[in-house]
């Protein structure tokens, strides 16, 4: 009965509120909405496909509401300059709050979800000088290197029952691209080897990986229980959900900082933490360090394995772009030696192929939201405080005001094209001061997989098959349809072998 009586004034209660916000302030325009739900019965994935529907009708910056919470959307790249530079940057560097930031970030405590402020900022500074510095990189290529040498050696193992290799072998990519990442993330932050065949811990290992696809999941914008706070009258099944996801990522996340604790001599960045959590016991906390922890993990294992994913199916679906790409690495690199990060400064055609991977399928298509801390305005618009503000990068990335021929796959567009030209139309790890802190890591591992491959193998798409572009749903964009290939080595491989 008390259902019956609370409904209807929520409906009159938020009709007032939203009629009374939309005569004060100048919003920007958007699709008429339902009473409470607002524009949630709209989100039919994928988002970023749709929103960008709506900015063609409705502009480049428009207004939506997802329940309780109002939401304004940028899908123009001089309006995001506008939005993430001077003072419009540092009232719009905070993250509205989310469930699964809540339950599974440590109460948003975690570099990537807690408020602007000092603890923001010294996250960040770890980040940069502890965890990801140039120094500290370089220390971690021998890594890198190791794990790329195990993904080519088990793919030519893949290959050799085909007549000594001579011939193209039928081979699934995604298996070996998301071991690639992951071990490579895992033995930097705790020094373990995740997958393979030399590894005792499976069971955890295939756990970990599905938390890290489930949070991807759980963390897309459209989930109801995030903006309707009516729905725990009737009991909240995701928030219960979240809730179990973020704990058993926390109990993972601390036996492996036990195991690096057991093991203090190790080169790790949580060996390192350690050492400053005896120099600052109180801010270098364990729920500090795991915090750290997820965020590296979280960021640097999928992401990277999408990206090589997609940036494989694009090579597949243009012979004429790898060829160039194998032609560029010959010529530079040889075949006498296998291609190392050093070399990637001579191989800009290669960087130009993981520039338009990133420019084409973004892993993030809608880049991390924000919520300004005080009223601002965009483009002539009115954002009040706590509006949720959504960047669609995607529809960015394929504007055919700053892209010619925006579908194609192109990677000769970004000739000459700088890091201050390409800053607010090519932002793959989103932009303004909270872009993510593992860009330059993430941009050297594709990089150098991804050369690695093209330079040991040849590759031919699947007889008779068309490769399925469809998207996935969620806060990465997977490839749907996992990626096969048809592969042969060459000959740098038996010298690789030997």
């Amino acid at each position: 009965m008390l259902y019956f009586i609370l409904i209807p004034l929520l409906v009159l209660v938020a009709y007032k509120f939203i009629y009374s916000e939309t005569h004060r302030f100048n919003l920007p325009p958007g699709p008429p909405s339902r009473p409470i739900v607002g524009h949630l019965h709209l989100m039919k994935p994928p988002i970023h496909r749709l929103l960008q529907s709506f900015a063609n009708k409705y502009g480049p910056i428009f207004s939506l509401r997802f329940g309780s919470r109002r939401v304004v959307v940028i899908t123009s790249s001089s309006l995001v300059q506008e939005a993430f530079t001077g003072q419009n940057d540092i009232n719009l560097s905070s993250r509205p709050f989310q469930l699964t930031a809540k339950y599974v970030a440590y109460n948003y405590t975690t570099v990537g979800t807690v408020p602007y402020g000092d603890h923001w900022r010294n996250l960040r500074r770890i980040c940069a000088l502890e965890i990801l510095s140039s120094n500290r990189l370089t220390n971690f290529l021998h890594i890198r290197k190791d794990e790329i040498r195990i993904m080519l050696m088990r793919l030519s193992r893949d290959t050799t029952h085909s007549d000594a290799g001579s011939r193209f072998t039928h081979v699934e990519l995604e298996p070996l691209f998301s071991d690639l990442t992951f071990n490579n993330i895992v033995r930097m932050v705790t020094g373990k080897r995740y997958y393979g065949d030399d590894v005792n811990n499976k069971e955890e290992a295939e756990l970990f990986k599905k938390l890290v696809y489930d949070i991807a999941v759980y963390s897309g914008a459209n989930h109801t229980a995030d903006y309707l706070p009516v729905l725990k009258l009737f009991g909240n099944k995701f928030e219960e959900e979240v809730k179990t996801l973020g704990k058993s990522m926390d109990e993972i996340l601390q036996r492996l900082l036990d195991d690096c604790r057991r093991d203090k001599d190790g080169n790790t960045m949580v060996t390192h933490l350690l050492s400053l959590q005896e120099q600052e016991p109180d801010y270098y906390s364990d729920v500090t360090i795991k915090g750290l922890m997820m965020a590296m993990m979280l960021a640097g294992t999928e992401t990277s394995a999408i990206t090589l994913e997609w940036a494989m199916t694009n090579l597949l679906r243009h012979p004429d772009v790898l060829e160039k790409a194998r032609s560029e690495i010959d010529e530079k690199i040889g075949e006498d030696r296998l291609i190392d990060e050093p070399d990637i400064a001579v191989l800009p055609y290669l960087q130009d192929v993981v520039s338009e991977t990133f420019r084409l399928f973004p892993v993030a298509p809608l880049l991390v939201p924000r919520t300004p801390t005080e009223d601002m305005k965009i483009g002539g618009y009115d954002i009040p405080r706590d509006t949720i503000v959504i960047v669609n990068a995607w529809a960015i990335h394929r504007d055919p005001e700053l892209w010619d021929d925006p579908e194609r796959f192109n990677p000769d567009r970004f000739k000459g094209c700088g890091s201050e030209l390409c800053a607010y139309k090519l932002m793959p790890f989103g932009n303004g001061r909270r872009v993510c802190p593992g860009a330059g890591l993430g941009r050297r591992i594709v990089t150098l997989a991804l050369g690695s491959l093209i330079q040991c193998f040849d590759w031919e798409n699947v007889k008779g098959e068309e490769i399925d572009m469809s998207e996935s749903t969620g806060l990465g964009m997977h490839k749907l349809d996992p990626l096969r290939a048809m592969c042969r080595p060459r000959p740098i491989m038996a010298k690789l072998l030997v």
